[in-house]
């Protein structure tokens, strides 16, 4: 028999590649076959994604992936698509893409969600969706597109998330997969469909959405056109859990359910797993969301800034001709006073800076503190001020499940920072622990495998990414303990926005 291989095309928002993985019945072995940046363009004053280019580099990955897969007498047993959530295309009735599918950080989302609540109250879109109130969900992107009296809504026959995007690409089938429609704050988190009643009342066209499946249900096989012109037999395509925070937290490598989790990257979601969503006026008061997880599971989160206060100011460091990678930033960081300045990380201003270092000096100027005087102090307040952070959604998490969290666990990217996984550690007082780096790649592959009966739960999973993956334990510093409680009581400079 021959070898198996599953491929995930894992798309970020800085840049995407195409991951091979193996199984042997016990571990999982990656491969990274094929990386490439995925880029936003702005026309006018309207950020897009490039959505043609990212279907061509989700093809040559596959292509290059055929190609090896031949040689080295492997099969291809499955793919599936991952990305961030609540972006879409619409298909109009020839089965085409309308225009540009639009970037989440879109400034023409402004005004909108408050403008919504005046048609629809906001504990009502809470009470029937259970989804965090951000400017950029799905809801409030169809709206403004309504506000500026956007020709596309009327053209258009289906509205498809970017992953089921390149799936419709590959395969034809127009579906979603519940992960991914449940972060677009119109599906019913109890039935697991769709509230076609709130499109109703906001007099948004509710033929768009189209059919949901689970995790690890197979969508189809690639077109006939498509396979000819990359060489290859009809291949199946799985759904994984698309929107990529599901699938990071599919490999999670939890040991019982006492635990945490922070999917690190550009964002931070912070979160439990329940197995019913929790929906009151604490869950709504403090804008906690709860997204589709995988076989049955739900996902009780906080979205967090991220790594994005860092990346963003890189960036502009690098504009500048002050090129600095990761490891360089860390090490400034780590040399720098603590607790020199702190920010609340979701403050407005940090969503689409021009510049980060200037909103993050306004920042601290109006709130009597020190500007940073250097790029370790810039770095420094960033990752200490998330890390506060995440003791305020930990504190909530344990009130809403009514018990201690005992172990926190940070997966994806981010992971591989140790200076934030440390001051995470003593910032929540509860070991930590880092890894896998490729959480996402790994959840998308893992139920690939559960599609095909090669595993059969998420217990299964789990176990599989202990078997695989090295892991970095942190400890909390006894030394450092008071320095943290200090900072986090002594922070009325912050505003912990909701």
């Amino acid at each position: 028999m021959a070898t198996e291989a599953y491929l995930a095309f894992d798309l970020g928002a800085e840049s995407g590649r195409t991951v091979t993985g193996q199984f042997d019945g016990e571990r999982l072995s990656l491969e990274e076959t094929h990386r490439f940046a995925n880029e936003p363009v702005k026309t006018g004053e309207t950020l897009h994604w490039d959505a043609l280019r990212l279907f061509h580099e989700i093809k040559k990955g596959l292509s290059q992936s055929v190609a090896q897969a031949s040689q080295s007498g492997t099969e291809i047993a499955g793919m599936s698509v991952d990305a961030w959530a609540v972006d879409f295309g619409l298909i109009g009735r020839d089965g085409s893409l309308l225009g540009n599918p639009r970037h989440y950080r879109d400034h023409g989302n402004d005004g909108v969600m408050e403008d919504a609540f005046g048609i629809v109250p906001r504990k009502t879109i809470y009470e029937r969706t259970g989804i965090q109130f951000l400017q950029f969900n799905t809801l409030y992107q169809l709206l403004a597109l309504k506000r500026q009296n956007s020709p596309l809504l009327d053209h258009a026959e289906t509205l498809l998330f970017l992953p089921d995007l390149f799936h419709y690409w590959l395969t034809g089938a127009k579906t979603t997969e519940y992960s991914m429609a449940s972060s677009s704050q119109f599906s019913d988190p109890r039935t697991r469909g769709w509230a076609t009643d709130l499109l109703s009342a906001f007099g948004l066209p509710t033929h768009l959405v189209p059919s949901i499946l689970e995790a690890g249900k197979e969508i189809g096989t690639l077109t006939a056109s498509v396979a000819q012109e990359l060489g290859s037999r009809r291949l199946p395509v799985i759904a994984c859990a698309e929107h990529d925070t599901g699938s990071a937290i599919v490999a999670v490598p939890a040991t019982s359910p006492n635990f945490a989790y922070i999917s690190s990257g550009t964002w931070s979601l912070m979160g439990i797993e329940t197995h019913s969503p929790i929906i009151d006026a604490r869950t709504l008061a403090h804008n906690f969301t709860n997204e589709g997880g995988v076989l049955g599971t739900n996902r009780l989160l906080k979205n967090v800034m991220g790594l994005w206060l860092v990346q963003e100011c890189r960036r502009h460091w690098a504009k500048e001709g002050r090129h600095y990678d990761y490891n360089e930033l860390t090490r400034l960081a780590e040399a720098s006073p603590p607790f020199a300045a702190l920010i609340e990380p979701d403050d407005a201003r940090f969503f689409a800076p021009v510049s980060m270092p200037d909103a993050i000096a306004d920042y601290c100027r109006e709130t009597g503190q020190r500007v940073p005087g250097d790029v370790g102090a810039f770095v420094r307040c960033g990752l200490e001020s998330l890390a506060l952070k995440y003791r305020w959604v930990l504190e909530r998490l344990e009130e809403l499940r009514e018990g201690r969290i005992s172990t926190v666990h940070i997966v994806g990217g981010g992971s591989q920072n140790r200076l934030l996984c440390q001051f995470a550690a003593d910032a929540l007082a509860r070991p930590v622990i880092a890894g896998p780096v490729e959480a996402t790649a790994a959840g998308n592959l893992l139920m690939q495998l559960k599609g095909n009966n090669r595993i059969h739960s998420l217990e299964d999973a789990r176990e599989v990414v202990r078997h695989s993956f090295d892991l970095l334990t942190y400890l909390p510093r006894p030394e450092m303990a008071q320095r943290w409680q200090e900072a986090y009581e002594n922070r009325q400079y912050l505003t912990i926005s909701p």
